[in-house]
């Protein structure tokens, strides 16, 4: 069940690319993403120093993305080190960036790199792309595995950014992110507004869905 929902959200999350554009998938649910493109001028970016990352099925075990996994090369794929990668994500290159998260706020804030209390390697470029991306996309699943909602009314873990992301897209529903505030432009196949209503702990505006 678990990865059918993952795969739910990355191809509804695949239907928001359009070429020509660089993308930059986050680790999780955004790393399937790619499976569901099918568009050369879509051209995938990982802040480790690799643009023209194909999807896992082409994998080269020597090469990896940020979250060390294996990744291929399509043709005409370019190298190039971190430092420069990072340039490009702070110089406002990357078209769309495609990101996790552990909570959401209902102003968009996102915070998906800290877990009180647990270590944590870093920060990553979650923060970079939040700064540099010119859109920011969210794949999440809705509830926590204890059945809370990511979609807070302000978030309890460290957040990421100040900025808001563009766009939320769960298993249960896709909302767009206008002046800060949540609106619920699309319900998920086979979820009825009492479902998205039940298991939302943000303010949200229903924006004629479902009515």
């Amino acid at each position: 069940m678990e990865n059918n929902v993952q795969e739910l959200i990355a191809r509804r999350a695949a239907n928001e690319l359009k070429g020509p554009s660089v993308v930059n998938l986050g680790i999780g649910i955004p790393t399937l993403v790619a499976k569901y493109i099918d568009d050369d001028l879509i051209h995938f970016h990982t802040e480790n120093g690799l643009l023209g990352v194909t999807d896992v099925e082409e994998e080269d075990p020597n090469l990896v993305n940020a979250g060390k996994l294996p990744v291929g090369e399509r043709v005409g794929a370019s190298f190039f080190s971190s430092a420069e990668s990072f340039g490009m994500i702070r110089g406002g290159h990357v078209d769309v960036a495609i990101l996790g998260a552990l909570q959401v706020d209902e102003t968009g804030r996102i915070a998906n790199w800290a877990i009180p209390g647990r270590s944590i390697i870093g920060v990553g470029g979650a923060m970079d792309l939040l700064v540099g991306a010119k859109k920011v996309i969210v794949t999440t699943s809705h509830l926590t595995k204890d059945g809370k909602s990511k979609l807070m009314k302000a978030c309890t873990f460290p957040i990421t950014s100040t900025r808001s992301v563009d766009m939320v897209i769960t298993e249960l529903a896709v909302f767009s992110v206008v002046n800060e505030q949540l609106i619920l432009t699309e319900l998920m196949p086979g979820v009825t507004i009492e479902q998205v209503r039940e298991s939302t702990e943000a303010y949200f505006v229903e924006g004629g869905v479902g009515q």
